[in-house]
């Protein structure tokens, strides 16, 4: 972006507004929606802005904004709507210390000012950097719509009320308490008692507030998916933005840890086969520390945790410490390289059976039901396959899988570096040896494309 939003403190400050046209009382109808001094200058203002003045909501100088105005301001708007007068005005402000906006002129501009939706003390600010003016209105008007008019009330109750509820614990406790008052507890006492009832449903609320936070936190364990963030579940997303903390792995896309809190303390605890690894042990500890410190923390695992993801250990790491928990799902890495590739992961006629299979394990290369595996038809998905593929190879070629079963390798599944490589078992391991992200080996299946230019070959030989 090349405007960073900001809210500037105006209580008080000297606001001015050099033009007195319909541009410059646009302008004006802004500032005044703040503490500001507004200060006019124009010789001929139009009879809306005279009156304005008259009404003592603003000073009025008939005359142009000439040096010295500008000092001590902290806006200068030039609004006159003659291009060279306005750079004069910039000029002038500049020099003297204030920001310029030279209205409908953006490359001339220190700032913009945004579309505001206004609900006092709540503002929502919306721009398009002066690329979109019809968007940005557009927006404001959706906007407008989905707030409620309690949004303005009710936040001035709950502004009072900050010193009270300091005293529940920093983090998931308040958080907590200011959700549940501003989504249902505010908003139904308001509608029937107005502002003395949704004062004092801030009161039994707090009560009950302070009871919960000497219980425990809470943990998510949560599928990340294979990578796309699009691919993240509505329920993972809910609790990514809940997390105090986030205990990640090392395959979880950087994209999806961007959608947590901000204030959330994220922690990386990667394991990379064959490499450097934060041990499990150390990991259910860890979990089970912030747990108890009251968190809520998210176990953030690529792909669905209940595929090669510890899953057990830790949940009986969080039993054993009488931690609540629950299981988010996450679309595993099969189903993303098998959509990849356009194919089933399974098929009538084909195979009606689906292997799940690691290509290695905590004791090295994993042994499997190779003599099954070897049988026509058959199908598997092969994670953490790519240092096994030999190993794989030699194994499946023993138990009498032909050289030529094809296995369609995935790397990187449903992220932007994905790539889909189709192979043979023969060629299987000078496939993977180049191989620098996560993979999947589909062992059985080739690319939509490449199994219909098969299929057409077999016809024509026949």
């Amino acid at each position: 972006m090349d405007h960073f939003p900001i809210y500037l403190s105006l209580a008080d400050r000297r606001v001015l507004i050099a033009g007195g046209g319909e541009v410059a009382l646009a302008k004006l109808r802004l500032a005044l929606k703040t503490r500001a001094a507004i200060e006019v200058f124009a010789p001929a203002p139009i009879p809306a802005i005279a009156a304005l003045a008259e009404a003592g909501r603003l000073t009025l100088h008939r005359r142009p904004l000439a040096h010295g105005d500008a000092h001590g301001a902290a806006l200068v708007y030039a609004a006159t709507e003659d291009t060279d007068e306005d750079a004069w005005i910039a000029a002038i402000g500049r020099a003297e210390g204030a920001l310029v906006n030279v209205v409908d002129n953006l490359a001339a501009s220190d700032f913009i000012t945004p579309a505001i939706v206004d609900r006092d003390p709540v503002t929502v600010a919306i721009g398009t950097e002066g690329a979109a003016p019809v968007l940005a209105r557009a927006i404001k008007a959706q906007v407008e719509a989905a707030l409620s008019p309690l949004t303005g009330p009710l936040a001035r109750i709950g502004k009072s009320f900050r010193t009270e509820a300091e005293a529940l614990p920093q983090g998931r406790a308040r958080r907590a308490f200011w959700a549940e008052y501003y989504d249902t507890a505010g908003p139904a006492a308001y509608a029937e008692g107005g502002e003395a009832a949704a004062e004092a449903a801030l009161h039994a609320l707090l009560a009950r507030h302070l009871a919960a936070a000497a219980a425990p936190g809470r943990v998510d364990l949560v599928g990340a998916g294979p990578g796309d963030p699009e691919l993240l579940t509505l329920k993972a997303r809910r609790a990514l933005d809940r997390a105090d903390v986030v205990i990640h792995d090392r395959l979880v896309a950087p994209e999806i840890l961007e959608l947590a809190r901000r204030e959330a303390l994220i922690l990386d605890v990667g394991k990379t086969g064959f490499g450097p690894s934060t041990p499990q042990a150390e990991i259910d500890a860890l979990i089970v520390e912030h747990a108890r410190a009251g968190a809520h923390v998210v176990r953030l695992k690529s792909g669905d945790p209940g595929i090669y993801g510890r899953l057990d250990e830790e949940i009986e790491a969080l039993e054993a410490a009488g931690i609540a928990w629950q299981v988010v799902p996450g679309i595993t890495a099969a189903s993303a390289a098998a959509a990849a590739i356009g194919q089933s992961l399974t098929r009538r006629g084909r195979n009606g059976t689906l292997r799940l299979l690691t290509g290695h394990d905590v004791k090295g290369f994993a042994e499997q039901d190779w003599r099954g595996l070897a049988a026509p038809g058959a199908v598997a998905a092969i994670y953490m396959g790519k240092k096994a593929a030999r190993f794989l190879q030699g194994r499946l070629m023993m138990h009498g899988a032909a050289p030529e079963t094809p296995v369609t390798v995935v790397e990187n599944a449903s992220r932007p570096d994905q790539r889909c490589l189709g192979t043979t078992l023969s060629r299987l391991p000078e496939v993977t040896a180049s191989l620098e992200g996560p993979a999947v080996l589909l062992y059985g299946l080739a690319p939509r494309a490449a199994e219909a230019r098969l299929e057409d070959l077999k016809e024509a030989l026949s």
